[in-house]
């Protein structure tokens, strides 16, 4: 294609002729004179004006370490007193949270929540949709990091929330006190109590609760009678049948759920009973805080009910 050439810039003679603006390529090709469309021009002018009102009343430029705060202003709550700061998102959201129609709504129907009884809740398909959306993120908030988003736990560290053991009851009102005050699980260490004998005694007369075989009859023997009796005193926190009992959070030996240990992750019953004597002689200290002044009550009720769902029980 040969370089652009120039002649004479022409305007319209004809009707319908165009203006040209004079380049020209190829003997042929001339460049048109086209104005720009009215309304493209008016559009551009109020974007500039939006701009310009923009600019005035929301934070914008940045100057040195700051920038400019703009001249509107808006209103919200924290902890019930009233706060006045310069617009921005913060401050908006903060205030939609308080104020805007879905958060009305949403405490409205934390309300309802709150003053229908457990049954009512638990049968009504809205309530139960309005519990496990908004429960949710209470549960990732303040739960999660410890028992796991789906409420699984760690062995040895966080109980599981999704299956039907509970070592302080599994019940709505019961996981709401459990929610509201905190839990502290102990269990006193016995390694100034118990030799290496007694302590494999003990442990496997404890998985032969659980159902596991393999065990020296023997040793299982040894073991109840130092369960069963003053030297143990194992009985006192488990019971007589090493059932449990919820008062203390003492856990349900018999069930075969290990919240503490992985014994059925274990290769054979040696590393099983060298679990539990580990579990025996160093004991157990695990406490949960309380969430009574972080969370209200309405917002704990909601919370306790997704969590019965994840796996409540007796």
């Amino acid at each position: 294609m040969n370089e652009p050439g120039h002649e004479q810039q022409s305007a319209p003679g004809k009707p319908g002729e165009v203006e040209t603006t004079g380049h020209v390529w190829d003997g042929d090709l001339r460049e048109y004179n086209n104005p720009l469309p009215r309304w493209w021009l008016w559009s551009f002018y109020a974007t500039v004006v939006f701009s310009l009102i923009y600019w005035l009343l929301y934070p914008a430029w940045p100057i040195a370490g700051t920038y400019t705060k703009g001249i509107a202003w808006i209103n919200y709550e924290v902890e019930g007193e009233s706060q006045r700061s310069h617009w921005n998102s913060r401050a908006l959201l903060v205030r939609d949270m308080q104020t805007g129609d879905a958060a009305v709504r949403q405490r409205e129907f934390l309300q309802v929540i709150a003053e229908a009884d457990h049954d009512t809740v638990l049968s009504d398909t809205d309530m139960l949709a309005f519990v496990n959306s908004y429960a949710r993120g209470i549960f990732g908030d303040f739960c999660a990091a410890c028992h796991q988003t789906g409420g699984a736990g760690i062995i040895g560290l966080y109980p599981n929330l999704a299956d039907d053991n509970w070592h302080w009851g599994g019940t709505i009102q019961a996981i709401e006190q459990t929610i509201t005050r905190g839990r502290m699980g102990y269990m006193p260490p016995y390694r100034e109590t118990f030799d290496d004998q007694q302590a494999d005694a003990v442990a496997a007369y404890v998985l032969s609760l659980a159902g596991h075989e393999g065990g020296d009859p023997e040793q299982v023997s040894l073991g109840g009678s130092i369960f069963q009796g003053y030297e143990g005193g194992c009985y006192a926190c488990h019971g007589r049948e090493g059932l449990g009992l919820k008062s203390l959070g003492a856990p349900n030996l018999t069930n075969d759920i290990w919240q503490n240990i992985d014994v059925t992750g274990a290769p054979g019953h040696a590393e099983r009973q060298a679990l539990v004597r580990d579990l025996i002689l160093r004991g157990v200290q695990r406490e949960m805080p309380a969430f009574g002044d972080r969370l209200s009550p309405a917002e704990i009720r909601v919370l306790a009910t997704y969590v019965h769902q994840l796996g409540g029980g007796l």
